[in-house]
């Protein structure tokens, strides 16, 4: 199970078998890739064009562009909804100890340096991956304790970028 939340509304969606259902209801839709971050969509005889205009996997928010029209959506997997029911999800983010790259890319631009102080949602680099610029931004605070890559320099998914005390 995922929840999806879209401008403050909550989805349940469940792929079993590869049948699609939103809130226990079963969804069918066309969805087709035109470009790099351009879909089309047909839902229900209506047609839609969608865009990812933004994308955090770290924080596993996004922004999709619509028929023109933002949404933000925000996505909790199996793991991030049992640490929120354990109430862990608030204090593992309270305190900042590492950033790792949330996928392969090119880092574009730093945007701290060592002995900064960050907060969370504080902007640390911009990372490019699949011709995207995407900000990655703290998931918690600290002060920059080193920094692992430089500009310019290609980052595979997992690798550590900063480390924080």
């Amino acid at each position: 199970m995922l929840k999806a939340i879209i401008n403050d509304q909550t989805f349940e969606l469940s792929d079993e078998k590869g049948a699609i259902s939103i809130n226990n209801q079963p969804f069918s839709w066309d969805l087709r890739d035109i470009s790099e971050n351009h879909f089309h969509i047909i839902k229900d005889n209506q047609s839609y064009n969608a865009e990812l205009v933004e994308a955090n996997y770290a924080e596993k928010i996004f922004k999709l562009k619509i028929n023109g029209t933002i949404h933000t959506v925000n996505l909790k997997n199996r793991t991030d909804l049992l640490l929120e029911k354990m109430g862990m999800s608030s204090a593992a983010s309270a305190k900042l100890n590492n950033l790792k790259a949330p996928m392969p890319g090119l880092i574009y631009e730093m945007k701290v340096k060592v002995g900064d102080e960050v907060k969370k949602g504080n902007v640390l680099l911009i990372l490019v991956a699949m011709k995207m610029e995407n900000a990655i931004k703290a998931a918690g605070d600290g002060i920059v304790k080193s920094i692992k890559t430089n500009t310019g320099d290609s980052v595979e998914k997992g690798q550590l970028i900063m480390e924080f005390e």
